[in-house]
């Protein structure tokens, strides 16, 4: 069997798996999800069991695990019609199959050169953004303490991070420089979470606003690792991030 054949499989039996839970009771939806996002570890562990090892490879089983876990926490979220669980499966199918694909190229690219790899950083960075977003949007739902919100973004931002700094280094020995750049990145973002926490945002918002320091604390790490973090690059980064909180600040609904 080849590898695309197992990819398909695997996006299949996933799908099949977030399609399932409609008939489920509610009260079982979070057993259900937690299932589901093991069920996504062994099936990526499986895809991809000829280019793993133990070392830094396994860091591939990172983001197909959290992003099936995203999808389900956040698909509960939404109202249970229809037109909205269609989009869903639909985005969720596309994302994990492209997840396999990437997460393929990266455990190639650690032994030998390969020319997609750069097709492969854009898909994972986009996927590492979308479903940062998701994870932000199902903690700041749950409408928890200000400590419990920065300790779980910090959590839940390491190890994507690692993941995404580690896809530029590709060493099969993790890198000290790729742990700091991660921790550091983390710990920021559970900070800026427990600030958000006491500001008057929407859960959207809010979360919004997180995935933002997620894009630049990527951004800035993948370009220091790749040597190109130039004063030009630092200014587009932080003229992004100062956009997207002036204009939180302002539709803000203080004293509200």
């Amino acid at each position: 069997m080849t590898k695309r054949q197992k990819f398909v499989i695997s996006s299949l039996i996933l799908t099949s798996g977030f399609i399932s839970l409609q008939f489920l009771d509610t009260s079982f939806r979070y057993q259900a999800i937690g299932g589901l996002t093991l069920l996504s570890t062994l099936l990526t562990l499986w895809s991809l069991k000829e280019g793993l090892g133990r070392n830094s490879t396994l860091l591939v089983l990172i983001l197909p695990t959290l992003f099936t876990a995203g999808v389900g926490f956040f698909y509960f979220l939404l109202p249970p019609t229809l037109f909205i669980a269609i989009p869903v499966l639909m985005l969720y199918s596309l994302g994990i199959y492209a997840l396999l694909l990437t997460s393929n190229i990266y455990t190639v690219a650690a032994a030998r050169t390969i020319a997609l790899l750069r097709a492969a950083h854009a898909v994972g960075f986009l996927l590492t953004l979308l479903t940062s977003f998701l994870l932000f949007d199902t903690l700041f739902s749950l409408r928890s303490y200000f400590w419990a919100n920065g300790v779980a973004a910090s959590l839940v931002s390491f190890p994507l991070l690692l993941q995404g700094f580690w896809s530029i280094d590709l060493e099969r020995k993790l890198g000290r420089e790729v742990l700091l750049l991660g921790a550091v990145f983390a710990l920021v973002t559970g900070e800026i979470a427990t600030v958000l926490s006491f500001w008057p945002v929407t859960v959207a918002v809010g979360s919004l606003a997180l995935t933002t320091v997620m894009y630049m604390g990527l951004g800035l790490g993948q370009a220091k690792l790749q040597q190109r973090l130039f004063p030009k690059t630092i200014k587009e980064y932080f003229l992004v991030g100062a956009i997207v909180f002036v204009t939180m600040f302002l539709t803000a609904r203080w004293g509200g």
